[in-house]
C-alpha cells in the first residue's frame, strides 16, 4: 500500500510539472512576449563617447560621472511611455522655444531644461511653481511677469521663456559657466555660490551636492542625448505620430473682457479652445482696469 501511494505521488508530481510547462511557459521569464515569441530583454546602455551641455564637455573619464549619466539614461530610456510623450510634445513646442532662446542669446540646449522641469506642460508644483519653466511667484514678479487672481503669465510660454532666459544669462555672468547656470535654476544662484566657496571649486562636476541638484544636470544630459538620437534608444515613430503646432492669429487687446466664453464665441471658437491657447487667462473674465496691452491667441480657421 505504501509503495502504491508513493508511486501515485510521484506520478502526480510529474504530471504537475508537465502541465505547468505546457500551460504557463511565460513563467520561465518575467518578460515573455507570448508562448512562441522571443522574450523581451532589457539591455544595458552603451554610454556615448562624448557628451556636452551648451558646449561644455562632461568629464566622462571620472567613474562617478559615468555612473550618474548611466543612471539617468537608463531611467529615461526605459520609462518608454514618458519619453515617447516628450518626443511628441517637443515637435509642437521646441520650434517656439528654440526661436526665443536664439533671440535671447541662450544656448539651444536649454530647451531640455523646460523638458525636465515640466515635461512641456503647464503644470503646478506643490511649492507653487508654475508653467513650462516652473517659475515661483516672487521670481515671476521680480522679472516682470504679471501674477494675480485674474492673470498668471507664468502660463504664457513665450513670456515665461524670456524670463527664464534673463535668469540664465544672469547666472552665466555670475558663474562663467552654462552648466552651473543650469544647476542654479534648481538650487538658486546663492545656493550654488555657497557650495562653490565652501568646496573650493568652480566646476559643477566637482561639487558634492544634494540628491536633487546632483541629478539635475545629468537629467538634462540624458534627455538631450535620447531626444537627439531617439532611434539609438529604441524610439520609433513617423512625422505623423508627432504633435503639431497650431498656427494662431494674435489679437491685440487693451480693454476689459467681461465674459471670455462670449468673447470666444465672437471669435468663432469655444471657451475651451480659447483657454488652451491662452492658459495665462485664469478666470472667465479679464479685468484690465489699467488698460494694459495683451495679445490673445486665436487659432487659424480649420485647425479644430
Amino acid at each position: 500500500m505504501k509503495l502504491r501511494n508513493l508511486s501515485l505521488l510521484i506520478i502526480s508530481f510529474l504530471l504537475l510539472l508537465i502541465s505547468a510547462n505546457e500551460i504557463t511557459p511565460e513563467l520561465l521569464t518575467a518578460f515573455k512576449v507570448n508562448n512562441e515569441g522571443e522574450p523581451y530583454k532589457v539591455y544595458a546602455l552603451r554610454l556615448p563617447e562624448k557628451v556636452d551641455f551648451a558646449g561644455e564637455i562632461t568629464p566622462l573619464q571620472a567613474p562617478d560621472i559615468r555612473e550618474r549619466l548611466d543612471k539617468e539614461l537608463l531611467v529615461n530610456t526605459y520609462w518608454q511611455s514618458n519619453m515617447m510623450l516628450l518626443l511628441k510634445r517637443a515637435n509642437k513646442y521646441f520650434p517656439l522655444i528654440e526661436k526665443i532662446l536664439k533671440e535671447e542669446g541662450v544656448p539651444s540646449d536649454f530647451k531640455y531644461l523646460a523638458v525636465i522641469e515640466s515635461a512641456l506642460e503647464n503644470v503646478r508644483s506643490p511649492k507653487g511653481a508654475k508653467g513650462f519653466w516652473q517659475i515661483m511667484p516672487a521670481t515671476a514678479k521680480e522679472y516682470g511677469l504679471e501674477v494675480n487672481s485674474n492673470v498668471d503669465e507664468r502660463y504664457h510660454i513665450e513670456k515665461a521663456t524670456r524670463v527664464a532666459c534673463t535668469y540664465l544669462k544672469k547666472a552665466k555672468k555670475r558663474f562663467n559657466s552654462w552648466t552651473l547656470a543650469a544647476a542654479s535654476y534648481n538650487r538658486g544662484m546663492s545656493g550654488v555660490n555657497r557650495l562653490l566657496e565652501k568646496q573650493l571649486t568652480n566646476n559643477y562636476y566637482d561639487l558634492l551636492l544634494n540628491s536633487e541638484t546632483s541629478r539635475y544636470v545629468f537629467r538634462l544630459l540624458a534627455v538631450k542625448e535620447i531626444m537627439s538620437n531617439p532611434e539609438r534608444y529604441g524610439f520609433v515613430f513617423s512625422e505623423e505620430d508627432l504633435y503639431q503646432p497650431i498656427p494662431v492669429d494674435k489679437i491685440g487687446w487693451d480693454t476689459p473682457i467681461s465674459n471670455l466664453a462670449e468673447f470666444a464665441k465672437e471669435k468663432e471658437i469655444n471657451y475651451k479652445i480659447l483657454k488652451i491657447h491662452n492658459p495665462w487667462l485664469i478666470q472667465n473674465h479679464l479685468n484690465n482696469k489699467s488698460r494694459k496691452y495683451y495679445e490673445i491667441e486665436v487659432p487659424k480657421e480649420g485647425y479644430y
